[in-house]
């Protein structure tokens, strides 16, 4: 299975649509189900406006669909600074390396060690990390209960046309229609910095101003056995990066 592909497709669609800014094609606030700006949306990847500046980017168009679907009423405004800068999964990486040494630094006397982020890893551990960032994706987007039935529909056809990879498309829709439950997500966090880069994640897709999104990444970061101090760090880089 090729999550890493897509994932970074993903996220380099969410840089496109900011710096765009039609990442404000998105559902406007108040507005349910696949009604006014999710439509808008769907029209502008269909041929419009998106549809045509990610023309030339192989996937994008699609790639921007299905992030704009996850997205929902978010716009693409968390995706900013060192997202443009780096984009993709390198983004997650740097911000995630960051964050981690700086934790580890203020430490004391505990063993420093070099965070092997996404982008330090062997290829062979890559995947790794990509599905559990993926996963963690999808979960938070489904953290305001935005995402009913039709647009799980909308966004696996979106996820369709981006991969011809059968398991990869079974997967995602397991991940769409499963409960949310925080301590599944978490799960998939083998190492304490796909861990970390999960949130990292799960930060930039969430309104954190929004009750259920917050009490959402407060009980995420409890089952990925973050500690506070991390947390809090990650929370500010990612702040810093946008």
């Amino acid at each position: 299975m090729n999550t890493r592909g897509l994932l970074d497709q993903l996220l380099k669609s969410g840089q496109e649509m900011l710096q765009s800014k039609t990442g404000g094609a998105a559902r406007a606030p108040g507005k349910s189900g696949s009604q006014g700006g999710l439509s808008d949306l769907l029209g502008k990847v269909g041929g419009g406006n998106l549809g045509s500046l990610l023309s030339g980017a192989g996937g994008g168009a699609a790639a921007a669909g299905a992030m704009g679907l996850l997205l929902g009423n978010k716009g693409a405004r968390k995706m900013g600074g060192k997202v443009l800068t780096y984009g993709g999964l390198a983004a997650l990486g740097v911000i995630a390396y960051k964050a981690y040494g700086n934790w580890q630094a203020n430490q004391g006397n505990a063993p420093q060690t070099e965070p092997q982020t996404i982008d330090r890893v062997p290829p062979a551990q890559v995947e790794q990390h990509s599905e559990a960032i993926l996963r963690a994706l999808v979960a938070a987007a489904k953290a305001d209960g935005h995402v009913d039935d039709r647009e799980r529909e909308l966004i696996e056809g979106e996820f369709t046309r981006l991969t011809g990879d059968q398991e990869l498309q079974h997967w995602l829709h397991a991940e769409l229609n499963k409960p949310l439950d925080p301590s599944d997500v978490a799960r998939a966090a083998k190492t304490p910095e796909i861990a970390a880069e999960m949130y990292i994640a799960s930060v930039m897709m969430v309104d954190e101003e929004h009750f259920m999104e917050r009490a959402y990444l407060d009980e995420l970061a409890k089952q990925l056995k973050l500690d506070p101090a991390l947390k809090t760090e990650l929370e500010t880089q990612v702040r810093q990066a946008q």
